[in-house]
This record gives structure tokens, sequence and C-alpha cells, in this order.
């Protein structure tokens, strides 16, 4: 008794452990449900398995697990025709007789049924597929050993009743609830992942919307000032230069996403390295000065790099600004430079209060500022995008109470 339940239990786990390989591949695809050819190959290895471990026990009947990917496949896959052809051509494998014809007549018939109800029953609840599926798995088992009491097979009562209508039943249960949580995980992730990108689209909404509407309301102020009659000519003049510079300021505001979004390097030209960054430190200083700032360079021998001009000053720009800005009770900064066979090394220090971990990883995120409400989160934002466009890369280290080390490296060239 013992060994025909084992051999059916040894059986249901090659059924279970077959199952993880063929979720990993349908996982670079999607969802169970969603990639019915690769759950249909499942179903097919699996009946195909459980006749290749089938257990004859007389000339006319063969027991197996066949009926456990039959309905997992019939109910969640709706491909019950498919399988019980299949289950059908193989038992005649074993010989035409009566247990071939009995086979025949069981999945024909609950190969149509199990077609129709199969959409019922994608409808229910997590817990209600899963209860179905495995009483009517029993309901299945009880007809088989109906089957095989009718024909007094030389097992004993018990023996059948334990090996056909428990470990079927039971493994359908557990397939179906590691199907059901697999795919409820799955569903989650989507579904984070969708509102992962909502919540991106509102807040880069509202960041354009914040961003811009403070200039255009300062233009449309002044352009309503500018319909009063008795304004004079020099007032005039004035009004229309603040306009123009409020929405250079909306134009730099959408360049700045643009830039983010798909840096573009427009020319391509022989860089030195140390000449640039001279004529931003020069760029800067009245800036520096008005935050008490002291600004000191140390730059090695003359160093090359590949790269667009306006976009490398762009880069450091918006770095050198931003840590100004984090400094306003005054400091240092040195930037040096250093060589190596292959890159280019930027070091940019300050002597600030530092990073701690959490602001360091979030360092380069859309909309996050380190400078509080002054700040956008667009400047540090789009210079680490014109970095990645130029073929660099930057790592940041940051110590409390110690200040920021911004390390840039560019591919060197001669």
């Amino acid at each position: 008794m013992e060994y025909l339940t084992t051999h059916l239990l040894f059986n249901l786990s090659l059924l279970i452990v077959l199952l993880f390989p063929f979720f990993i591949w349908s996982k670079l695809y999607g969802s169970f449900q969603n990639y019915k050819g690769i759950a249909l190959l499942y179903c097919f290895v699996s009946v195909i398995l459980c006749f290749l471990l089938s257990y004859r026990i007389s000339d006319s009947v063969v027991l197996d697990l066949r009926m456990v990917p039959f309905i997992i496949g019939a109910l969640y896959i709706r491909q019950s025709p498919l399988l019980a052809l299949l289950i059908i051509i193989l038992r005649a494998n074993h010989g035409i007789d009566l247990g071939f014809y009995f086979v025949l007549g069981i999945y024909g018939f609950f190969g149509i049924f199990c077609w129709f109800i199969s959409p019922w029953f994608l409808k229910l609840q997590f817990i209600q597929r899963i209860l179905f599926s495995t009483g009517f798995t029993f309901l299945l088992s009880f007809f088989i050993i109906s089957f095989s009491k009718m024909v007094h097979l030389p097992y004993s009562v018990l023996d059948l009743w334990a090996a056909c209508t428990i470990v079927p039943p039971l493994g359908v249960a557990m397939l179906s609830f590691i199907i059901e949580i697999i795919e409820k995980n799955q569903l989650l992730y989507h579904q984070l992942l969708k509102s992962e990108k909502l919540e991106a689209v509102e807040q880069m909404g509202a960041a354009i919307s914040h961003e811009i509407r403070n200039p255009l309301t300062s233009a449309i102020g002044f352009v309503q000032l500018l319909k009063e009659d008795s304004l004079d000519t020099s007032k005039r003049l004035q009004y229309l230069s603040i306009i123009k510079g409020e929405l250079e300021a909306a134009e730099r505001v959408i360049k700045d996403y643009l830039t983010f979004s798909k840096p573009q390097i427009e020319s391509v030209e022989k860089l030195n390295v140390n000449e640039e960054l001279y004529h931003l430190l020069h760029l800067l200083e009245p800036l520096a000065n008005l935050y008490s700032i002291k600004i000191s360079g140390n730059f090695s021998s003359t160093i090359y790099i590949e790269g667009d001009r306006q976009k490398f000053h762009q880069c450091f720009i918006n770095i050198i600004r931003n840590v100004i800005e984090s400094l306003p009770n005054g400091g240092d900064i040195s930037i040096k430079t250093e060589s190596t066979k292959k890159n280019i090394i930027i070091y940019i220090e300050d002597s600030g209060l530092g990073l701690s971990k959490k602001h360091l990883n979030r360092l380069g995120e859309p909309y996050y500022s380190t400078n509080g409400k002054k700040g956008t989160g667009l400047g540090i934002m789009v210079a680490y995008s014109i970095v990645r466009a130029m073929g660099g890369t930057v790592d940041v280290q940051s110590s409390i109470g110690i200040g920021t080390t911004f390390r840039f490296s560019f591919k060197r060239v001669t």
C-alpha cells in the first residue's frame, strides 16, 4: 500500500520542482496567464512525465498523476481539449483496452466541460479558485476509484483511496496555491512599477509647473503694467528687459529638463580641461565672494578630453554653484585635476557640513535638492546626465562635519 502512494507522491514532487524553471522563463516575458505558450508547454511536459512514471496495477488500469497538469492547464490557461487529446494519445500507447475507453470517455467529457467553465473559473477570487480546482480534482479522482472498485483490482480499498483521492487533489491544491502566489506577486510588482511611473510624471508636472509659473507670473504682471498709457519710455524699456529675463529663465528650466531626458552632445571637440576650469572659476568668482567662499584651483599639467564645450561648462557651473549655495556660512572650495594613463580625474571638494548616507544616495535624483527650498533639484541632475553623455562617471564621497568630494572621471585624449 505504501509503495503506490509513495510512487505518486514522488511524481507530485517532480511536478512541483518542474514548475519553477517554467515560471522563471515566463517571468522574462510576463505573467503565467498572459503567456499561454510557456504554461501549455509546462502542462505538456508534466503530462508526459506522469505517463513515464505511471504505475500499471492490472492489464487495463494504469495509475499516475496525469489529472494534475490536466486540471491546472484546463482551468488556468483554457487548454483542456489539447491536454485531453494528449492524454488519450499517450494512454493509447499502453494498449487499446477497457481502461483506454474509460480514459477516452472521461477526459473527452471533462476536456469539453473545462473549456466552457474556464472563463468563469478565472473570474473567481484567489481562495475560490484553489478550492474549486481542488474539489474538481477530487471529483475526477472519485470516478477513477469507482472504476477501480468496479473491476475488482487486486489492491486494498484503503490503498487505492489514499493514492487516488488524496494525492491528486493535494497536488492540484499545492500547484494552484503556488501559481496564485506568484501571479499575485507579479501583479503587485507591475502595479508598483505603474504607480512609480505615475508618481514620476506627477512630480515632473508639478516641478515644471512650479519652476515655470514663477517667471511667467512675473512677466504677466509687467505686461499689465505696460498697458498703462502714462508709462514713460525708460520704464517701458525696463519692464520689457525684465519680461525678457523672466521668459529666458522659463526657457532655461525647459532646457534643463530636455538636457536631463536626452542630453545631446552637439559638437565634440578637444578640450583643455585646465583652461576650461580656469574660465569657470572666473565666472563663478563673484558668486563665491557673495557667499564669503574662497575657491582655489590646483591643476596638473596640460590635459585634454573630448566633449561639448558648452555642455562641459553647464555641467560644472551647476555643480560648483550647488556647492557654493550649500555653504551659507562661507568656507573653502578646492578644485583640482589629476591625470592617469587612460583617464582625467576632476575633484571638487568643499569644507561644508557634509551629507548623510541617505542624502548621498539620493544625490542626482530628479527633484531632489540639497539646498532646501532654494534648490529645484535640476542642477545636479542635469550635470550627471551631461557627464554620462560624455562617457564619464561621477562618484561622491561625504563625511558629516568634514565636507563633500565630487570625483569626475573622463577618458583622456592626447
